[in-house]
């Protein structure tokens, strides 16, 4: 049964994670089968120069906005004029969501929710009614449009189930004259006020081949554990590492996994018996565990390796003591949509498209973030940037889900 929920008045429950991939994927690409996993796609129609030097620079830029609130910054921001939207009193806010399907987004949503009792006790939003898709183009296209039928929206906010499929319905809902928020995924139109999401997928690339290259040498192997094909933001990870291995002469090795533990495990293991492997590079750090005992059934030494700030990750990094680094897709996103909703209708300045910081876990910083996040679940993601808000710690670590 789909979900149609108005936060407002709507009751908390415990949701159980699924084992999916912990990132903002498209669910709608079915997972591959084992013999597609043998023979991914080839990177070259996802490298996108220009974009991987955008994003190669962004990292490097200082982030505008308060030092202590990562989901106000912004990075290289054109700021448009909102003041054509500036209303006195509590908004409705009409969210349609792409789902809540895996760990990534259900930490968000959590973040979301609590960041919305702060704004309705603040009388800035009267209540989010949302719609989650649950991985549907056509549900969510039929989600909008319900929201545009209602006419009781006074911000659409969206975060896409795919980039083509729904930009038509975006740009309905801004032909009503409302102010419309992108975030996470984007769409093929600047109608929106805003689009709101981490630096992406070239970023990462970048950030995690690095640090790979740096820790190995020319020759060395590298197996690359990636989860979907055909998503953008995956596709681009992979695409911006590759570029990065072939130029340091790292022989990397890819494999579609559907974040299968048992795939995760079958994979390694046959690489191993084929010879050393030095290096292993994940897309998302779901299933990263399965890959590091992959590597202790073998009584083979442990890789250097990417994951992600998922706490199970960030345990079995602690705990095995291997050499690592945790890239990020800044989860502390979810927040923003709504912060922004409050700034259009006060008519503040808001970033065209927002950029936020996207910054690795490293080693040095590991041990702080364990600390922080003590208590939370595995599938909790460490900078969900969600400490000052209510039902901190608690809400997070039982996991209630609206």
């Amino acid at each position: 049964m789909r979900r149609s929920v108005k936060i407002a008045t709507a009751g908390v429950a415990l949701f159980g994670l699924i084992a999916l991939a912990g990132c903002t994927t498209d669910p709608s690409v079915a997972p591959p089968t084992t013999e597609e996993s043998e023979a991914p796609a080839e990177t070259s129609e996802w490298f996108d120069q220009a974009l991987f030097d955008k994003q190669f620079a962004e990292r490097d830029v200082t982030p505008q906005g308060p030092a202590d609130e990562p989901y106000l910054q912004h990075i290289n921001a054109e700021m448009v004029d909102t003041s054509g939207f500036a209303s006195a009193g509590a908004k409705k806010a009409c969210f349609a969501n792409a789902s809540i399907s895996n760990p990534w987004r259900q930490t968000g949503w959590i973040t979301m929710n609590q960041q919305l009792k702060v704004l309705q006790e603040a009388g800035a939003i009267s209540e989010m009614e949302t719609r989650d898709a649950q991985d549907s183009d056509d549900t969510q296209i039929a989600d909008i449009d319900y929201f545009i039928a209602e006419g009781n929206c006074d911000v659409f906010l969206i975060s896409p189930n795919s980039t083509a499929a729904m930009t038509p319905a975006v740009e309905r809902a801004c032909a009503t004259g409302k102010p419309v928020v992108v975030f996470d995924r984007g769409v093929n139109t600047d109608c929106q006020v805003t689009f709101i999401h981490p630096i992406g997928g070239f970023a990462w690339g970048i950030d995690t081949a690095e640090f790979l290259i740096d820790n190995l040498k020319e020759g060395d192997k590298v197996v690359a554990l990636r989860i979907l094909p055909g998503v953008d933001v995956l596709e681009h990870r992979w695409a911006g590492a590759k570029k990065l291995f072939d130029e340091a002469g790292i022989e990397a090795v890819d494999y579609f996994t559907g974040a299968d533990p048992a795939e995760i495990k079958s994979i390694i293991s046959d690489e191993l018996a084929k010879g050393d492997v030095q290096g292993i590079w994940m897309d998302a750090g779901d299933g990263a565990v399965a890959a590091i005992e992959a590597f202790e059934d073998a009584g083979a030494d442990y890789p250097v390796m990417t994951g992600e700030d998922e706490m199970s990750f960030l345990r079995k990094w602690k705990d095995t003591g291997l050499t690592g680094l945790a890239p990020v897709y800044s989860n502390f996103q979810w927040r923003t949509p709504l912060l922004a909703a409050q700034m259009i209708f006060a008519g503040q300045e808001v970033p065209k498209e927002w950029v936020l910081p996207q910054k690795p876990i490293t080693k040095d910083e590991l041990d702080d973030y364990l600390a922080a996040n003590e208590g939370m679940p595995d599938g909790h993601y460490a900078k969900f940037g969600g400490e000052n808000l209510p039902g901190y710690p608690e809400v997070w670590q039982k996991r209630q889900i609206p």
